[in-house]
Order: C-alpha cells, then structure tokens, then sequence
C-alpha cells in the first residue's frame, strides 16, 4: 500500500509540472527526480502488485512533462526576457505606473508561442495593469487573452428559489474541480466544469465570482497545454507507428505494439481533446501498415486451424469406421488406436468452439474403438498373470525348471507380439514377471553354490578313497584269505564310491581316473595271487590227472595193481578245487573199483571213449583258442563247423572253458602221450581259472 501511494503520488507530481511556471533547469531538475524516484519503485518487490494502469498514467504524465520541457527549452531566452520585464515592473511603486506605456513595452517583446508558458506570464501581466491606477483599468481587459473566459454570470431570477442543497453542491464540485487541476487531472477537472455549467445556484458574491473566474481560466491554461502536449505526443506516436514496420518485430509483439499505440492515442483523446484530422489520418495510415503483416499472419493461423479442424473430422471419420468393423486382429487395433490418439494430440490449434465438440466426437469415436480393445486386453492381462503364477511355482532344485522357465519366457514374448498392453500396465506386469524369473535364477544360484560345497565334499571323500586303496596292506595268511580280503576291500570301497554322489564337473575325469587305477592296483594284487593259485591249482589238476591217467594205463596193460597204494598216492596230492576233484573223484573211484574182476570191461570202456575224448580236446583246443597241430587242421575245420552250427541251432549259452575243461577231465578213456600233451596245454591255459 505504501509504494502504491507512492507511485499515486508521483503520476500526480508529474501531471503538475505541466502548469508549474518553472523554468528549464527547474523542469529538468524536478524531472529527473521524479524519475529518479520511479527506477526506485521499479526495483520494489512490490511492483508486481501495483495496478497495471499506474505504469501508464506515469508515462503518459511523463511524456507531456517532457514536451513541456522541449517548448522551455526551445523558448528559454524569450521567456527571460518577459520574466525579466514583469520583475522589473513588479518591484516598481504601482501609482507610478502607466498602463499604456506597460501595455506598448509588452507588446514590444518577442513573442512566445501559444503555451502554458505563455499564458502564465500573460497571467501575471493582467494581474500587474489590474494593480495600476484606474484609468488603467480599461487596457487590462484589452490586453486580456483572447483564450480568457470571463467569469460566468448566471442571469437573475429574482422569481426562481435557489435550493440552499444545490448552491453547496455547486461549491463541492468547485473544490473537486480545484483538487484536480492541482493533481493535473484535465479530464476529471472538464467533467467537474461541465456539471458546474449545468448546475442552478444563488447569485455569487464578487469573491466567489473570481474564484471561479480564477479556476476557470487554470482549467483553460492546463487544457490548452495538455493539448499542444498532446499534439506534440501524437507526433511522436505517429512516428513510432511510421518506424514499426522496419523493427521486424514477432507477429504478437507486433500486434501488441500497434494496439498500444492506438490505447495512447485514445488517452491522448480524453487528455488533451481530439486530434487534427489530418494528424489521426497519418497516425491510422501508418498503424494499417505496421499491422498488415500480423493481419495477414493472423489471418494464415485462422486457416490453420480451419485446416487442423478439418484433419481432426477426418481423424474423427476414420476412428469411426474402425470401430465399425468390429476387427478382432487386436494387434491391429492396439496400433490403430495408438495412432489415431497420437495424431490427435499432433494437431494444430483449433478454433475453441470447434475444439469443444471435435474432442466430444473424437473421445465418443475412440471409446467404441477401444472398448472391445480393453476387454481383450484384462483377458491377456489375465493370461499374464497366469504366467507369472506358474513361474512361481517352480521348483529351482529340479533339472527342467530352466527348460520350463525358457518356455514361460518364450510365452510371454508370444502374447505381448499378439496384443501389446498399455505401456505402463505392460511394463508393471514384465517387471514381475522377470523379477520372478529373475528369483528362480537366484535360487538355482544358491543351490548350485549349495551343490558346489557339496561336490567338493565329495570329491573329499573319494580323494580319501582314493588314497585308502593306495595305501591298502594286504595281511599275510592263505592266498584264500588275502583273496578274500582284496575282495572286500574292492567291494565296499566301491559301495563308498558309489553312496558319496557327484563331485565338480572340472575333477570328475581325474578323480574317476585315478579311482580306477588304485582299484588296479588293488585288484593287480589279487590277479597276482589268483595267478598263483591258478599256477598251483593247474599243476595239482595235472598231477591227478596223470594218476588217474596212470591208473588207467595199469588197468590197460593188465599189470598187478594195489588199490591201497593207488589210494595213497592219491591222498598224498592236495586237494583241487570242489568241482575238479570231485570229477577227477569220480574217475579215479571208478578206474580203482575196475582194479579186480571187472577190469576187462573197463579197458573196454576206456578204449571205446578214447575218440569221444579226442573229439572234445579238439572242440576245447576250438573255443580256447589253442593251436591243435598239422595233423588235426582237417579235423579243427570241420569241428569249428560243427561248433558254429551247434551255437547257432541250440539257443542255449554255451558252456565255459572251465566247465568244458572239467568234462574233459571226467571222461574215462585211454590217452596216448601225444593226447596228453594236448590235454596238458589246455590245463595250462584253463586250468587255473574258476568255473
């Protein structure tokens, strides 16, 4: 509110050095503290609360005080003169002078142009002749200023009441009306004149009379002024109208400038009276032409939006149709929605009554559109929920989940390719959806770091395995026994082995292979002992095989035989295993119960199964691989026949070696030195192995 007042009364201060007398310097000093005072106001953070209408009111005050001072400073030496003449004749006595003589020395001067200048020291000179003796009288009101009212005179009405109310309504509007030329406010002093003429009063007394002559004739003086200032203004608004075109200012600052200009020159109007016309015509003729280019461009932006609005109609046709068709291609119409909404918030400006019901129909068009749209879309969301739902409830630990998972994944792409979402719904649902991907992922990390820690324990565990059979010691005793033991070892080593479960991918090959030859190493020493055994098992199945052998041979060549002996000899070999002695049992039984009255039978029996015999040396010697000599190529070709054949025909599996072997072994038959040479080999070749 202060600074308001302030600025009030500033714009008032500027008004009234319009008709303040002063000379230049006085008007240039006072004006360039008023505008002093204003940059002050200016700068004040509360000059954005400020009236608009003051800004201009302090303009336009400043811009007559300023014509004022180019007439003062133009005349400056003219205005001396005068003042210098009426101070002389004002500091002499008043009976001294002589009308007539002070009217000739005033009229002798250099003439100041018609201006408030001029009317206050014509003023000030009426006042002098008035102060001189009577005969002067009459040249006052000669030399009175042709522009000088004379103090109205209301005819007498001596029949007419005079209403006390309208004589002091009279005197308030005279106050108003000098409380407004001291405020410089010309146009609210010419409406107090105005209802002063208009209004009925008493008959004034000679005081009163000459205040309203007095009033009267400032109100003149400051409309005169205010409109030689105003045509002086007008000029300069006529020029800057006349040098806006070659500013090539912006279409709207443009508009805004000749609008201003055209605001002044109506102010100018209410202050200072109308214009010549010949001043308002070049005035209009240069604001026409300042204007015609943002006419013209104001006028291209009209059929622009003309335009735009035809576009939008045709947006709004085009939606229509759409929705007409009734289209299931949902892809299809996610694009064309999108397109369509997107266009539209493309177009130009609209005029604003048009802008209002195009956007009706086009939202009303776009809804049908997108309706159906909408509900396909809740049903894909639902399906995208569904997907989310079913990662969830994979199970990380198992060998698909990332099969599966890359499946879901494959899914997803697959409904978002046949029906994109809105974009923030479609990007909420694939955030969960990869966060929850993203966790099964997590999970599976943390089992295979839990299966990692879990490998290495494993690989621990048979690393000591490892070095377990490295470091195993078989103990002394029986081949048996240590056979035994190796055997155990072997056997719950690998049952070891096998309970402790995967080890890392990188030492498998490694540890595998290094498991495998402490095994060998282990089972190198077993072989060596069976090998042994075999050796030993081999040479005690010859020996017997050659009693008995011998035992038959006794029996053929009919020498006296002693059973008890041969039993002797036959209990001094040590025992085969189950199988071998219990068939080599059999045979020698059977020889030693043949040593009494039975023998020529025996012999009988021994000669007739001897080619049965060579037939089964021949078909082991075939199945072991063992060379049966030149002179049995013939017949070891039509045996391998044979045994071919045999395998082919039966079906069955084929009998061992060791359990042909053992057949050969209990055949009873006569064996000559060079069948048991033969039968020998394969001792040594089979003979040690286990049935």
């Amino acid at each position: 509110m202060l600074l308001q007042r302030a600025v009030i009364d500033a714009v008032g201060a500027m008004r009234a050095l319009a008709a303040s007398g002063q000379s230049a310097a006085e008007l240039a000093q006072t004006l360039a503290r008023l505008d002093a005072q204003h940059a002050q106001h200016a700068q004040s953070p509360e000059r954005a609360s400020l009236p608009k209408h003051l800004e201009t009111d302090f303009t336009q005050a400043r811009e007559q005080a300023q014509s004022v001072l180019q007439a003062l400073q133009q005349h400056q030496a003219v205005f001396d003169a005068r003042q210098a003449a009426l101070a002389e004749w004002q500091a002499q006595d008043a009976a001294t002078l002589d009308a007539d003589t002070l009217k000739r020395a005033w009229q002798g001067l250099p003439r100041l142009p018609e201006s408030p200048l001029s009317d206050s020291l014509q003023q000030q000179f009426a006042a002098l002749l008035a102060s001189a003796p009577a005969p002067v009288q009459a040249a006052t009101a000669e030399v009175t200023p042709p522009h000088a009212e004379p103090v109205p005179r209301k005819p007498r009405q001596e029949h007419a009441p005079v209403l006390k109310e309208a004589t002091e309504q009279f005197f308030k509007t005279l106050d108003a009306m000098e409380a407004a030329l001291q405020e410089g406010l010309l146009h609210v002093a010419s409406e107090h004149d105005k209802t002063l003429r208009d209004t009925k009063h008493g008959r004034l007394t000679p005081a009163q009379s000459d205040r309203l002559a007095h009033v009267r004739a400032q109100f003149k003086q400051l409309a005169d002024w205010a409109r030689w200032g105003g045509n002086v203004s007008r000029e300069e608004l006529v020029k800057a109208g006349e040098e806006l075109p070659a500013q090539e200012l912006p279409m709207a600052e443009l508009a805004k400038k000749v609008g201003s200009l055209r605001e002044r020159w109506k102010s100018l109007d209410t202050l200072s009276g109308p214009a010549p016309k010949s001043l308002w015509e070049r005035f209009d003729a240069a604001c026409s032409v300042a204007y015609a280019p943002a006419a013209q461009h104001f006028k291209q932006l009209a059929e622009e939006r003309h335009g735009n609005a035809a576009k939008a109609q045709e947006l709004i046709t085009e939606t229509a149709a759409l929705a007409a068709e009734e289209s299931t291609d949902w892809k299809h119409v996610a694009s064309a929605s999108q397109r369509l909404r997107q266009a539209w918030t493309r177009l130009g400006t609209i005029d604003r009554k048009e802008k209002k019901r195009l956007d009706t129909e086009f939202g009303a068009a776009l809804d049908a559109l997108s309706k159906p749209l909408e509900t396909q879309r809740q049903i894909e969301t639902a399906r995208r929920e569904q997907l989310i739902v079913e990662v969830g409830l994979l199970k990380p630990s198992e060998r698909n989940t990332v099969d599966m998972l890359k499946a879901l994944q494959d899914k997803w792409q697959e409904l978002a390719k046949a029906l994109p979402l809105e974009r923030r719904a479609e990007q909420a649902l694939w955030q969960r959806f990869r966060a929850a991907c993203d966790d099964i992922f997590a999970k599976r990390k943390e089992t295979a770091h839990a299966a990692d820690h879990e490998r290495r324990e494993h690989l621990h565990a048979r690393e000591a395995l490892c070095a377990s059979l490295e470091t195993a010691v078989i103990p002394e005793g029986e081949d048996k026994s240590r056979t035994a033991f190796i055997n155990h070892l072997l056997r719950d080593t690998r049952a070891a082995w096998n309970a402790t479960g995967p080890v890392p991918r990188a030492s498998e090959a490694q540890i595998e292979q290094r498991y495998q030859a402490a095994v060998a190493g282990v089972q190198a020493q077993a072989d060596a002992i069976a090998e042994r055994a075999g050796a030993a098992q081999a040479n005690a199945l010859r020996d017997k095989l050659r009693l008995v052998q011998s035992l038959e041979a006794s029996l053929a060549d009919g020498a006296a035989t002693d059973a008890q002996a041969w039993s002797e000899r036959w209990s001094a070999l040590p025992p085969l295993d189950v199988q071998y002695e219990r068939s080599l049992q059999q045979r020698f039984a059977g020889a030693q119960a043949a040593l009494g009255e039975g023998s020529a039978a025996y012999v009988q029996q021994l000669q007739a199964n001897q080619a049965r015999l060579l037939d089964e040396v021949l078909r082991l010697e075939i199945v072991a691989g063992v060379d049966s000599g030149a002179e049995f190529a013939r017949d070891r070709l039509k045996m391998q026949v044979e045994v071919l054949q045999s395998s082919l025909k039966s079906g069955q599996k084929p009998l061992t070696q060791v359990s042909q072997l053992m057949q050969l072994c209990a055949i009873p038959a006569a064996t000559d030195a060079r069948t048991a040479s033969r039968i020998e080999t394969l001792l040594r070749r089979i003979g040690g192995q286990a049935k």
